[in-house]
Order: structure tokens, then C-alpha cells, then sequence
């Protein structure tokens, strides 16, 4: 599969530096998300990575990970490139019983994170991973398991995005502000859909499939905002679909709870 430019120039610097710094670390590395789904925009996507080594870095290889992250993010600033540190054994285990793991989120490399050690990145590498090196992931028989994929998705929906929800209609807080702008709202209006499709399906799409998606799942009222959640998300010219910003938050934020309620009522999933 073809990656776009900025992802091959984000994803060899790190191998060079990785191959400098600690020679023979890196034995593994995918993408995920977006590039892997075929949805990968330049201005506002970021590089969703799973890097296999052959043990749990500790010491100085942990160190030296933290420090190739830093030169890398340093000689390639956008777009940022986040995920998860992985063994080749913990591919095949249920992600629940991995623990938290060597990361990056949000350009910031942890020792110890959870945010991306989930059913879902285990199916998107099972399925559509991209490989930069090592073995094709089907290779690999990595877990995939449905039934997780869906108790995932509820979860998340109802703790992280109820939660998200609930800070994000608080006007003056950070949360509630960031949703004047247009890209809080086109994520997270997306991304909400995205897991009403996974519940609808058990599959998982890009964030303009689930777009699409949504304009037929959901009633004609939504329309407007999805449509204008697809602009952006596109990076279009074209005028805002809203006279003005808060109604465009307005609009967000009750999509966001009537896909919250449509998707954690009994019977939704296949």
C-alpha cells in the first residue's frame, strides 16, 4: 500500500534514528488508524504506529526509545506519530491482559500508558496494518477477537465520550471552548460515529467512512452537521454549513449525545 509523503519521510526518519541509537531494537513496525484505513489527511491526521520488539525495553533501551522519539518528532514535527510498543508475544494476547505499555500520545512518549493497547488497534493491524517493517501481520496471527472489539466500543462510548460530552458542554472551560473551533468537532462527532458503526457491524472504518455512514444511519435532521463535520475533516475551501460557531458546538454536542444514547441501548449490535 502507498503512504502518502509525510508518513514516509516521519516513518524512515525513525527507523534511522531508531537503528542509530539502539541498533536491532526496532524489529517491528505498523501503522494503524488512519493511513491504514485510507483516510490519512495531512492537516489534521496523525501517524498511528505499533512497534514490535523482541522483549519489554527496561533501563537504557527504555531511555533510548524516548530519545529516538524526541529526535524524531524534532527533525519531523508534523504529523505527529503516536502508539504503542509491543512484543511479538503480546500480538497474539488478548490486549486486556498486556497491561500499560511503552507509547507516544500526543507527541509525548510514556513508559507506562493503556490509551492505544485495545481491541481496536489489534484489529485494524490484523486486518488492514501497514507494514514498515517486518513479517506481513497476517504472518503473525494476531488476536482479533469480535466480542471484545464490541465490549471495547460500549466501553468507550460510555466512559470516555459520555465523560468527553459532559466537560465539552461547559462553555468556558478548555474542552468547551476547543468546540468553538472547528476541528474538536468534526473529531469527535466522527469519531463517535465511528464506534456506532463498529457496534452496527463489528468492523471498523475511517472517520470519513463513518461520515458516510452516519448520513444514512441516522435521521435527515443530522444531516448538516455531519455534512460539516466531512468539510473539514477534508480540509474543503468551502463556507461553513453554520452562521456561526456556537451553533455549529450546538449541533456537535447534541449529535454527540443522541449517537451516545442510539448506541448504548440494548440491541443495537449485530
Amino acid at each position: 500500500m502507498a503512504v502518502h509523503p509525510r508518513v514516509q519521510t516521519l516513518t524512515q526518519a525513525f527507523l534511522a534514528n531508531a537503528d542509530q541509537e539502539a541498533p536491532g531494537l526496532v524489529q517491528g513496525l505498523y501503522l494503524t488508524g488512519s493511513v491504514a484505513l485510507g483516510d490519512f489527511r495531512p492537516h489534521t491526521s496523525d501517524v498511528d504506529f505499533v512497534i514490535v520488539t523482541e522483549h519489554h525495553p527496561v533501563g537504557e533501551e527504555l531511555d533510548a526509545l524516548r530519545r529516538i522519539h524526541h529526535r524524531t518528532r524534532h527533525q519531523v514535527p508534523a504529523p505527529q506519530f503516536n502508539g504503542v510498543h509491543v512484543t511479538w508475544e503480546e500480538l497474539g494476547r488478548d490486549p486486556s491482559e498486556c497491561g500499560p505499555l511503552p507509547s507516544v500520545i500526543n507527541g509525548r512518549f510514556r513508559a507506562r500508558a493503556t490509551a492505544d493497547v485495545n481491541p481496536a488497534t489489534w484489529h485494524v493491524l490484523a486486518e488492514r496494518g501497514v507494514t514498515v517493517r517486518g513479517p506481513h501481520p497476517a504472518e503473525l496471527d494476531v488476536w482479533d477477537e469480535p466480542e471484545s472489539l464490541r465490549t471495547w466500543s460500549l466501553g468507550s462510548l460510555d466512559q470516555q465520550w459520555r465523560r468527553w460530552r459532559e466537560k465539552a458542554g461547559r462553555l468556558v472551560t478548555p474542552r468547551g471552548l476547543a468546540v468553538l473551533g472547528s476541528l474538536a468537532p468534526s473529531w469527535s462527532v466522527l469519531s463517535v460515529s465511528r464506534l456506532h458503526f463498529t457496534l452496527k457491524t463489528g468492523e471498523i472504518t475511517s472517520k470519513s467512512g463513518a461520515g458516510a455512514y452516519a448520513l444514512h444511519a441516522f435521521p435527515e435532521r443530522w444531516q448538516r452537521i455531519v455534512n460539516e463535520c466531512l468539510r473539514v475533516r477534508r480540509g474543503a475551501q468551502s463556507p461553513s454549513l453554520y452562521e456561526s460557531a456556537l451553533a455549529r458546538r450546538r449541533a456537535a454536542l447534541d449529535y454527540i449525545e443522541m449517537v451516545l444514547d442510539e448506541s448504548l441501548r440494548p440491541g443495537l449490535a449485530t
